[in-house]
């Protein structure tokens, strides 16, 4: 299989990456996608069957996919072809889809077009793939590193298989560094402590993990002490966490937050509000979602939690960084160990849809002003009281629109300051109750 230097038209000489030089040369040697190319995985049964499908590979950058791409082509047969749509436009996809229908006519062998960010493309560029598919002239293998349900037209999902590939494990890394190791002749002058926080460098990216390995090997020599922690962190500087504001990861790092304080879990709440942090997320954003899960999620159960959490973003703008997100710590913390509730959350929704279906009924007239003497006489006022002159401070009047009658919306669980809630609710029905009010 050629390297990606040799499809470049380098010379042989050139000097090559080491992730270049460690290709896999068979799909068995990728690393870390065992269920897509183990010996029982997807794509290794579909080579087995002679039936190759379309698909798009979805999956961080550097765990394989244009390598497993080009391998699948060699061992199905097909003629390799590989764009980019961030540089390709419509004029290049019709040369390429001409080019594989007289590839396909003139010597009856099929294309394996691979389309790197294949997202890029807008919808018509992905809709002029269909019949190109349909008819058999190109298998379509499509990269990408962002949901493809998000991304992708239904209809070219439709007709491609979506496969997942996973963001490296230590296991791996490992068995890259091995391989690594065995062409450079030595081992890696790293100790064990090193080597693990090496693995943690990469965050799940074997290209970008080989090429700190390559790194190593170029600036310390061999039969030099091995670098420890510390030393590594000097050598090298830690890679900043794979995580685009506007796309997958943000949305991905902000669910895990938002469900470990809804699961009233403030070790994980911490731990995913520092991965935002540390990948550049703005505090204001995550102070606006914490708001938000203090009305969603806690409510009345807890009434300081808004309070907590409109703090925060005071907090921030007060102090700002470094400080300043101490306080998005203190609230994420107060929330994740507040009391849960959707008492108010679940009311609003179910009011939202009664107002919607009642339309513009009116308020019953007894509390309505009557500012002119017309109103006075259709007796706009008429027959109100005055709750707190009233024993007990309570009237029990009903003051939703005569056609309805006495609704219900808002039933507070017996959690955190909702008991008390419910007690006064309580109490209120019970007045009503002997006062005789519907």
């Amino acid at each position: 299989m050629a390297s990606l230097f040799d499809a470049a038209g380098l010379e042989a000489s050139a000097p090559r990456p080491l992730a270049d030089r460690l290709r896999p040369k068979s799909l068995a040697e990728v690393q870390g996608q065992d269920h897509l190319t183990g010996e029982a995985g997807l794509i290794s049964r579909m080579i087995s069957s002679g039936r190759i499908s379309s698909m798009i590979l979805w999956g961080p950058p550097g765990t394989g996919k244009t390598t497993i791409a080009r391998l699948l082509a060699g061992e199905a047969d097909l003629h390799f072809e590989q764009i980019s749509a961030i540089h390709s436009g419509v004029a290049d996809l019709k040369k390429v889809f001409e080019a594989s229908r007289l590839r396909r006519t003139d010597k009856g062998q099929g294309t394996l077009l691979f389309v790197d960010e294949i997202h890029r493309f807008n919808k018509a560029q992905q809709d002029s793939f269909l019949p190109w598919m349909e008819d058999g002239t190109i298998t379509l293998v499509g990269a990408t590193t962002e949901n493809p349900s998000f991304e992708l037209n239904a209809a070219v999902l439709s007709r491609a298989k979506v496969l997942t590939l996973n963001r490296l494990d230590s296991a791996a890394m490992a068995g890259l560094l091995t391989r690594a190791e065995e062409l450079e002749g030595r081992s890696l002058p790293v100790t064990g402590e090193a080597r693990e926080q090496l693995f943690a460098m990469a965050d799940g990216d074997g290209r970008y993990f080989l090429n700190l390995v390559e790194d190593l090997f170029a600036v310390v020599d061999a039969g030099s002490d091995a670098l420890d922690a510390a030393g590594l962190a000097e050598t090298i500087q830690r890679r900043v966490p794979v995580y685009d504001k506007g796309q997958d990861g943000h949305y991905n790092l902000i669910s895990a937050l938002h469900k470990s304080i809804r699961g009233s879990d403030p070790d994980a709440a911490l731990y995913w509000l520092a991965r935002m942090l540390v990948a550049g997320e703005d505090p204001l954003f995550i102070c606006r979602r914490l708001v938000r899960m203090a009305n969603e999620d806690i409510g009345l159960a807890d009434p300081q939690a808004v309070v907590q959490a409109l703090a925060a973003k005071d907090v921030y703008d007060f102090l700002g960084s470094p400080e300043g997100e101490l306080g998005l710590a203190q609230a994420a913390v107060y929330l994740a160990t507040a009391p849960k509730s959707i008492g108010v959350y679940t009311a609003y929704k179910q009011v939202m849809r009664r107002a919607k279906e009642t339309g513009s009924v009116m308020p019953p007239k007894i509390i309505l002003n009557a500012p002119t003497k017309m109103m006075k006489e259709q007796e706009y006022g008429s027959g109100y009281k005055y709750d707190p002159d009233q024993p007990d401070g309570f009237s029990g009047q009903n003051y939703f629109p005569d056609e309805m009658g006495r609704q219900t919306f808002y039933d507070p669980p017996d959690k955190g300051f909702e008991r008390e809630i419910r007690k006064r609710l309580d109490w209120w029905a019970s007045l009503r109750a002997q006062r005789g009010e519907k």
